[in-house]
């Protein structure tokens, strides 16, 4: 038997009769006497004795009824389960991001999609590009929000965004009436510098070569310790522009670099895994936080 037929046999069992039957299954009453008689014929066995335009069961379908009944539930247990997973019920999406992508965009990104998937599970956590790769390659998780790209036979990416760079400084210094900074200028204050193996260090080390920098007495190689530093009074400091506007506030202040490069954001995950529809969701909530955060302007 298959599926409508036993949806069929099921809804005779349950009416009594044909009528009933078609009722129950919104079908011509025709549909189900030939549907009963296909069923006989196949199964050959008599099913129902029929008397006075009703139906009366014989003990082989009683019989049948009993393993009916545990199809029909396992189907509908198929069927709640596919509403569950449309609705979120029961997923669940790791999330690796870049330390300065975990600031704001990502976080955003993620309150977004479970206001979408209010049952869902979302597990989050900041790793570098090395460890991004050998988790995603590992399937140990879904997707990575990366500010690097990543090149790895197992693994695809797709640009979701952008970074460049951005001058933070203290409250109450002179770059507060301006706009935007040229880099030659930032480089002239006292400098809390990045690495030279960074992106930040490079651009910096670039500039230094022309002799525009001065000598920098405090070197750092996170974002996050150069905002602070700033922060307190230590030098300005040339970071990525998402770690500069999620750290901006009464203390700190930051305006962009004009002609500084800018780079791409990539959403990475396992090439050979299929997205999951939360996967996808919480890509485009990402491609639609940074199409957000380029609306906006530091404040001046």
């Amino acid at each position: 038997m298959n599926l409508r037929q036993i949806e069929v046999f099921r809804a005779v069992m349950l009416a009594g009769s044909v009528t009933g039957a078609a009722r129950l299954l919104h079908v011509s009453q025709p549909g189900i006497s030939r549907m009963l008689g296909h069923i006989e014929l196949q199964v050959g066995l008599k099913l129902f004795e029929r008397s006075a335009g009703k139906l009366r069961p014989t003990p082989e379908a009683q019989a049948l009824y009993a393993e009916v009944e545990q199809v029909y539930r396992g189907v509908q247990r198929i069927d709640d389960r596919a509403r569950d997973l449309k609705s979120g019920v029961g997923l669940s999406l790791r999330v690796l991001a870049s330390p300065s992508t975990a600031l704001e965009v990502v976080p955003r990104a993620v309150a977004g999609l479970v206001r979408d998937f209010p049952t869902a599970r979302i597990y989050m956590e900041t790793q570098l590009v090395r460890e991004m790769m050998s988790q995603l390659a590992r399937n140990e998780a879904d997707l990575a929000i990366s500010t690097l790209p990543i090149e790895h036979a197992l693994l695809t990416s797709q640009v979701v965004g952008s970074w460049s760079m951005a001058c933070v400084f203290g409250a109450g210094h002179a770059f507060a009436a301006r706009r935007s900074l040229g880099l030659r200028e930032v480089l002239k204050e006292q400098l809390v510098a990045f690495s030279p193996d960074t992106p930040q260090g490079r651009l910096v080390a670039e500039a230094a070569g022309k002799g525009d920098a001065s000598p920098a007495q405090i070197e750092v190689r996170s974002g996050q310790v150069a905002c602070a530093l700033a922060a307190c009074g230590a030098g300005i400091a040339v970071v990525d522009d998402l770690t500069a506007r999620a750290w901006r506030s009464g203390k700190l202040e930051f305006r962009p670099i004009v002609k500084a490069p800018v780079y791409d954001v990539f959403a990475v995950r396992n090439a050979g895994v299929p997205a999951s529809r939360l996967a996808l969701a919480f890509v485009e909530r990402v491609k639609a936080e940074f199409k957000a955060l380029r609306k906006q302007a530091p404040a001046t």
